[in-house]
């Protein structure tokens, strides 16, 4: 199940031996007598299952055939009919989802092989079996299918079996994969790419390439990944117009897709779609219209994506495929609530269920369909439409799930009866069947956990905790939380691969199913407490809101952040700065907690009646108007009420400690604000407190800068460059320069035609600066691809951020300053892209401006930061806090708009 991605790079390979009245550049050459001798072969390599694994779908709870290519027609061989028979059967069955039948009849094949002595189709028919293995979580018995399999191609002989060896061994590397073991799996697809070399397999060697980065990516190593999927585009330019390399093309678009590259995944798809339309391939262009469908709906562009499913669906000959595109068609319109619209769409879909052949892909559509309808009746209801509602589909949820589950049970398919008996257990939870929903769940879980499926195992996990805690059993409910947390915290390290490889057929959405298993777990705990403090808990909960924090960056990257070595905070407030206290506020759904760290102190926590809505509104409201100069009076009373929530009760506390530095670790709704701005009645909070943001839990190498050797890189652009509009001049941007200088700091610079990613780069390679400052507009957002920064070319990711400012994988920056960004308009959670420029970067910290401000104000703080910073044994927060004094004491410049828009975010010493 790990490598749906993969088995879909696989399938173009037994494209050469389809009969479509062309000839490949392999055959070509051959007589007609050694085409004939070599059929035994061909026949052989094209009975690999590969060809029709199901691959992932980016559709709720489905598996998307659109890549599967077509079985091959039986050719009239020398191999025993019986047997041929039965491995062309197990392949059909494999294809079709029936993965418990094709293990069956692969096994009567392997038997026969057996028997006469057919060694090189014996070896065909066990890799067929270790895939088919693979699929139903059997991975003793994979294993040692794919053994005996390459065993015996190794005593044959390799050269004249390449193309069956290298695809067993494809079969050895997903094997490898699914079972944690990325280093193998990447060895063994570096050896596949060999032998296709050595065949002269272009085709399989671009498999092989995709697999590789794969394999990168599950060890975390994004950048190698991605000059793979570069290498591949390459090799893919020089090919002629061809199926395989339209699904090659498919291949990487959806493969940069997961990756979050989006504009190279269009790229790719788009390509896929041209040449599949040259071809009049009508199951390739469905297939590349439905993956660019599922781009368009990634990047939020709902019409587009709607117009390819539609397409898709007119063109498509695949029924599952027709299907699996009306069921996102379907999502969209029930995300977006338009209920006439979805009344109308379900009788289609309906009916096109019932006409799918039996297969797991047909089950979790039938599943995916019955989750649909429940939303479905659910939102009409709440719409108190009841005319919409009895207009619905006569068939019910429940129904449609036990069905499913029978099938399920038919196929020997225990993964997809363990997602049935969720979803089952789940519609009961709904009504407050809590004994009916409890026995489901734990049925499911049970099966889910034998078949080693961590996706579909923490959901149900978590419906165990919900039905549990609904029961009053909140010890029992705690475990099966902290069974769920655990895990997604397996799965955390590869969180978007679990998201769209592993959960082939489940799809993930972090807003939706991951981020409240965490936030009520917390709730949970802190209720445990029954009002009496109880430290241990205190520090689980804590623990897990930070879990969230970093398992939200991962998805955020699509990718594992936060590596390295690290020491706790409470470490640094107890024993290297112990003038610090660390603030966590916690939104939970009807009330605000706050866990606070006082040096030497165990940890305490406070709370405040409030539902989420009433606080987010609130700190909605007041983000809007911080950036008004003349909104100073409603700021000063809407932020007075939020320092009520997160500081008066503590107050008296700090003062009696003689705490000077406030650390907060904020949770998202409070991230777009500046919590030096909050206001007691008569002060901001930056008149009484230096002040810095956290991450996480953890500084990575937390350490002050040695004041005497300050050297700064500094970069920026006075005019935005061309395509960028909306950002204005920055004629400051020389002053602001000058005043680093003046500061004492050694500095080099870069200004505008010289501003350029790959100067930026070959700078920081060759000299050691420990500073960067960037004055340049730049945007955060809490989409990956809207998160940037403008150099004199365009526009630098912050994906891209890791190469930039580190040397050779190595951090060199230990403080990068972001002097003219902004948080994206209109987004709540964009302050996520700012704690990701700043992870992604490397930097121990990272100054940056939530939104953009007057650019002579900028000049001003940035060169009284740097005088702080450069006079004497200050930490970076009291430097940050000094100067944004000097500007607030300023009479142009009183207004929160001007001073509280910095804050500094990582190691504050």
């Amino acid at each position: 199940m790990l490598m749906a991605k993969t088995t879909r790079i696989f399938g173009a390979n037994s494209l050469k031996f389809k009969s479509r009245g062309r000839e490949t550049a392999r055959t070509r050459w051959l007589t007609p007598l050694a085409r004939f001798l070599r059929l035994p072969l061909y026949f052989l390599v094209a009975l690999l299952c590969i060809v029709g694994s199901p691959v992932l779908a980016k559709v709720p709870s489905s598996i998307n055939s659109s890549s599967q290519l077509p079985i091959n027609s039986l050719i009239s061989l020398a191999v025993p009919t019986d047997a041929a028979s039965l491995l062309q059967q197990g392949k059909a069955l494999y294809s079709n989802g029936n993965f418990g039948k094709a293990i069956e009849v692969l096994q009567q094949a392997v038997q026969i092989y057996k028997q006469q002595g057919e060694s090189l189709a014996l070896a065909v028919a066990l890799s067929n079996l270790s895939l088919a293995y693979q699929q139903l979580g059997a991975w003793s018995q994979a294993q040692q299918a794919i053994r005996e399999s390459l065993n015996l191609l190794q005593r044959a002989d390799k050269n004249q079996n390449l193309q069956i060896f290298a695809q067993s061994l494809d079969i050895q590397g997903r094997l490898q994969l699914a079972m944690g073991q990325s280093e193998a799996a990447l060895a063994t697809w570096q050896q596949t790419e060999e032998i296709y070399k050595q065949a002269d397999d272009k085709s399989g060697m671009v498999r092989s390439l995709i697999n590789q980065a794969q394999a990168w990516r599950s060890q975390g190593f994004y950048p190698r990944a991605i000059k793979t999927l570069d290498r591949i585009s390459q090799t893919l330019k020089s090919q002629p117009d061809s199926i395989e390399k339209t699904v090659s093309l498919r291949s990487l678009g959806d493969a940069l897709l997961v990756l979050g590259d989006l504009k190279k995944s269009r790229r790719a798809l788009e390509e896929s779609l041209i040449i599949a339309q040259n071809l009049q391939s009508s199951t390739d262009i469905g297939a590349s219209l439905f993956s660019l469908g599922n781009n368009a709906r990634k990047q939020n562009q709902k019409e587009q994506a709607i117009t390819y499913y539609q397409q898709t669906v007119a063109v498509s000959p695949s029924p599952l495929t027709k299907v699996q595109a009306q069921l996102n068609h379907l999502g969209l319109l029930i995300k977006d609530k338009e209920w006439a619209k979805v009344q109308t769409f379900l009788p289609l879909i309906e009916s096109q269920l019932d006409q799918l052949p039996l297969s797991r892909a047909s089950i979790y559509a039938h599943v995916n369909f019955s989750q649909s309808l429940a939303k479905v009746k659910s939102g009409i209801l709440q719409a108190s439409s009841q005319n919409l509602y009895s207009g619905l589909s006569t068939k019910d949820s429940a129904k449609l799930l036990a069905s499913a589950i029978q099938q399920s049970r038919s196929l020997g398919d225990k993964r997809a009866e363990a997602y049935a008996l969720k979803s089952l257990g789940g519609l009961y939870e709904q009504t407050r069947q809590w004994s009916e929903a409890q026995n489901l769940t734990r049925q499911g879980l049970a099966l889910a956990q034998s078949s080693n499926a961590p996706e579909i195992t923490y959901s149900l996990e978590w419906q165990l905790g919900r039905l549990l805690w609904a029961q009053k059993n909140i010890n029992g409910a705690i475990a099966a939380y902290d069974a769920a947390v655990d895990t997604l915290e397996s799965l955390r390290r590869d969180l978007v691969v679990n998201k769209d490889v592993v959960n082939q057929d489940v799809q993930f959405d972090f807003r939706d199913s991951v981020e409240p298993v965490y936030r009520e777990s917390v709730e949970l705990l802190l209720q445990s407490q029954k009002g009496k403090p109880n430290e241990k808990i205190l520090e689980k909960a804590r623990q897990r809101i930070e879990a969230l924090q970093l398992a939200e960056l991962d998805d955020f990257f699509q990718e594992a952040c936060l590596q390295g070595q690290k020491v706790a905070l409470d470490q640094v407030v107890d024993k290297d700065n112990t003038k610090a206290a660390i603030l966590y506020p916690i939104i939970l759904r009807d009330e605000l907690q706050v866990i606070v760290k006082i040096p030497k102190q165990p940890l305490q926590s406070y709370s405040t009646k409030i539902s989420q809505k009433e606080v987010e509104k609130l700190l909605i409201e007041l983000r809007r108007n911080l950036v008004d100069p003349t909104a100073t009076k409603i700021v000063q009373t809407q932020s007075q009420e939020v320092y009520s929530w997160l500081l008066k009760p503590i107050e008296s506390q700090l003062q009696k400690s003689g705490v000077d530095t406030l650390v907060f670790v904020l949770d998202v709704p409070l991230r777009n604000l500046p919590m030096a701005a909050l206001y007691d009645g008569k002060q901001y909070l930056v008149e009484k407190y230096a002040i810095a943001l956290s991450v996480g839990l953890q500084l990575l190498d937390p350490k002050p800068l040695i004041k005497q050797q300050l050297r700064a890189l500094t970069a920026g652009l006075t005019q935005p460059p061309p395509g960028f509009p909306k950002f204005a001049p920055l004629l400051a941007i020389k002053s602001e320069f000058d005043g680093i200088a003046k500061a004492g700091v050694s500095t080099t610079s870069l200004l505008d035609g010289d501003f350029k990613k790959k100067n930026l780069e070959s700078e920081i390679d060759a000299v050691s600066f420990n500073i960067v400052h960037l004055a340049t507009h730049g945007q955060f957002s809490s989409r990956l691809e809207d998160t940037f920064i403008l150099d004199f070319d365009g526009q630098i990711n912050v994906k891209d951020f890791d190469t930039l400012f580190r040397s050779q994988g190595k951090t060199v920056v230990e403080l990068l300053v972001l002097s003219a960004c902004q948080t994206a308009t209109g987004d709540n959670r964009a302050a996520l892209g700012l704690a990701g420029a700043s992870v992604r970067a490397g930097a121990g910290s990272t100054i940056a401006s939530l939104w953009q401000i007057d650019d002579q104000s900028t000049a001003m703080f940035v060169s009284a930061f740097y005088r702080e910073l450069k006079s004497g044994k200050i930490t970076k927060a009291e430097a940050v806090h000094r100067a944004q004094l000097q500007l607030l004491k300023h009479p142009n410049y009183r207004s929160p708009s001007f001073w509280s828009a910095y804050v500094l975010i990582g190691n504050w010493l």
